[in-house]
């Protein structure tokens, strides 16, 4: 389990900030999350505060412990690594109570130092940059915050779509009782998406597509389809009813239900490439895992 609570004794006084970075050896920034959170307590279990001095007793926290399930980077150099994967996977916990995710495996192989350089949704599968030291963390996060990269996923939508488009739809948040739920709307933020249709299966009348964000919005290639007619098959947010997605994402209903409501399993949308340059040396990167059978992702 990755969140462990430990106890730790205070053997003299000082800031809770210090102690947590100096005995504890959490980062500042976790550790203030921490405090913030109230998951930091003294031994009667009382929460301890921002800049709160203590002197004797002890103090409890819960502290991230990796574990393993057997997943390995797609590829392994001395700065960076990339995973691949898989759908139904968080990439990083959100509560004490996530009991695997990403993070786990990411530092399990590399340690402490090695960090998520960007997130994708827990039910898109495909590759996941890693950085694995100080330095490609600071280059590498730079790198995704000005764009200098090429990615493009995969995605198969209902109905037949025939030729090239681009969806420039405004994105923000929808209001809905679905709080992570976003929609198109004139007052969101700009948002551009750019679609390639590659192949349709006219019995199940689902088309695969290329899909390269622009921009970077919340949901942005869930939204953005769905607002044009041809909504991801398998999504448990957009295109169907809300007491169907609130009973999808609290997990009140089978799989076989869910695939019958939304037309699948799992989202079918995949992080299927990756290209950028590192150090003068440029590298691109293709997902392993098929999206559907019959299709290579090199094509």
């Amino acid at each position: 389990m990755p969140y462990i609570l430990k106890e730790y004794q205070v053997l003299q006084k000082c800031k809770i900030e210090d102690f947590l970075v100096q005995t504890v050896k959490l980062k500042e920034k976790e550790a203030i999350s921490l405090l913030a959170k109230r998951k930091i307590y003294d031994q009667n279990n009382k929460a301890l505060g921002k800049k709160q001095v203590i002197s004797d007793g002890s103090v409890k926290v819960y502290v991230y412990e990796a574990i393993t399930q057997g997943l390995k980077p797609l590829f392994d150099s001395f700065h960076f690594a990339i995973f691949d994967k898989p759908s139904g996977l968080k990439v990083h916990p959100s509560s004490i109570n996530n009991e695997y995710t990403l993070l786990d495996e990411i530092q399990y192989h590399f340690g402490d130092n090695a960090n998520l350089v960007h997130r994708i949704d827990a039910e898109t599968s495909g590759l996941v940059l890693v950085s694995k030291n100080p330095y490609s963390e600071v280059m590498l996060k730079n790198m995704f915050e000005e764009k200098l990269y090429s990615k493009r996923y995969l995605a198969l939508v209902e109905n037949e779509l025939k030729e090239d488009l681009e969806i420039d739809g405004s994105i923000k948040a929808s209001h809905c009782l679905i709080k992570i739920k976003m929609q198109v709307h004139s007052d969101g933020k700009t948002s551009l998406t750019k679609i390639k249709p590659l192949y349709y299966d006219k019995k199940k009348n689902q088309t695969l597509v290329q899909a390269i964000p622009i921009t970077g919005r919340q949901h942005q290639i869930r939204v953005h389809l769905d607002s044009i007619g041809h909504r991801i098959v398998g999504d448990p947010i957009y295109g169907i009813k809300e007491e169907d997605c609130n009973n999808i994402l609290n997990r009140k209903i089978t799989l076989e239900k869910r695939a019958e409501i939304t037309g699948n399993y799992r989202l079918m949308l995949q992080a299927n490439y990756l290209e950028f340059k590192f150090d003068g040396v440029l590298y691109k990167f293709t997902s392993k895992q098929k999206l559907i059978q019959g299709y290579s992702n090199e094509n």
